[in-house]
């Protein structure tokens, strides 16, 4: 798998995103800090927030590595103060955005009937508030850019999952936010669309929702036979925000190994059995 690590870089051109700048929410780990690789594999200046200014640093330090100028603040994407002072410092540091990428988001495994109210509020607030406020703030600069949006979100959008109560009405309304911007700010300039990870290595999220062992079980649900890797979802984003795609708006793209074909019914057993094992997940 490490393969893939600079496929992004052998196939496009290094430069392919020089002058650009793309903008991350929740960029200091996992699959958000992969897209924030693959831009910065590809020349682009990255902008970045997220809740820990360490784990911040850490991420900037390694896009560093690439050549890539960096801005990186810590903001919460619930407080639009936060998060409107992180575009400002890193527009005044690296131009105006010119992708946007809304990825900031919570999950863990629960039961419907024991998800407090709390949590559920929480993780709205985190994926869908927080997609429409990174979007909102950074409209005047994307209308500059005429500028892209990528909204990461899940399979729990389009299907039922179980113990996803608070999940899957966050993610179903971050992709009509998607749909209704690209009918909106099409106009502008701006596409919008959104890509919907399969299961992929070595996240948090999948930390959350599944032992070492369980990994390898899920991939006997997956056609392709393999986890995903941060850099594939990466790759992902490169293409909707390239030339490419100038044509793609308002757009949802599955990159999970043909994973959803086979519904969520693995899911569900086996985070029945998790939560059975671990309690207190």
């Amino acid at each position: 798998m490490s393969a893939l690590k600079s496929v992004g870089r052998d196939v496009l051109p290094h430069d392919l995103f020089s002058g650009k700048t793309v903008f991350v929410t929740g960029g200091g780990s996992g699959i958000n800090l992969g897209i924030a690789r693959s831009f910065a594999e590809l020349g682009a200046s990255i902008g970045m927030c997220g809740r820990s200014q360490e784990r911040l640093d850490a991420a900037a330090a390694g896009l560093r590595d690439f050549g890539a100028k960096v801005s990186a603040t810590s903001a919460d994407v619930r407080v639009p103060e936060q998060l409107q002072s992180a575009m400002n410092v890193s527009r005044d540091a690296l131009g105006d955005i010119d992708i946007l990428v809304c990825g900031a988001a919570g999950n863990f495994l629960v039961q419907g009937e024991n998800l407090s109210f709390n949590g559920f509020k929480t993780v709205i607030d985190i994926d869908l508030v927080g997609s429409f406020n990174a979007s909102r703030i950074a409209f005047e600069q994307l209308k500059r850019t005429r500028g892209s949006i990528i909204f990461i979100t899940a399979p729990m959008a389009h299907m039922a999952h179980a113990y996803q109560a608070h999940v899957g009405p966050a993610k179903a309304g971050v992709e009509m936010l998607m749909k209704n911007l690209a009918l909106e700010w099409g106009p502008y300039g701006i596409r919008s669309n959104s890509i919907i990870p399969g299961f992929i290595e070595d996240t948090e999220g999948m930390r959350r929702i599944s032992s070492e062992a369980d990994s390898r079980n899920f991939i006997q649900s997956i056609p392709l036979r393999r986890l995903g890797m941060t850099q594939e979802i990466g790759q992902a984003a490169a293409f909707l925000s390239s030339p490419l795609a100038a044509y793609i708006t308002g757009t949802s793209l599955w990159v999970d190994g043909g994973q959803a074909l086979s519904g969520s019914g693995f899911f569900n057993n086996n985070s029945a059995a998790f939560l059975a094992s671990n309690p207190r997940a």
